[in-house]
């Protein structure tokens, strides 16, 4: 490799939403993740709802009153 061309491999951390700390090898300086290993259902075979920015509030706000002209 040439050297003083390519970006700095270095010992990174990425932290998750639910408090666990990875640590890599990364060309990026900081990364978060919403949902890791240790709190995905896949893995932890508990199923949980993840709201991400009140997604699922705003669906039914929207859809509230749609839903009221189609019951009458």
């Amino acid at each position: 490799m040439k050297p003083g061309i390519h970006p700095e491999y270095e010992l990174r951390k990425i932290s998750c939403a639910c408090g666990n700390i990875i640590e890599v090898r990364t060309t990026r300086k900081g990364m978060s993740l919403d949902i890791c290993n240790a709190c995905h259902p896949f893995f932890t075979g508990k199923q949980k709802l993840v709201d991400t920015a009140g997604r699922i509030e705003r669906f039914r706000r929207k859809y509230k009153n749609t839903e009221k002209a189609k019951k009458d």
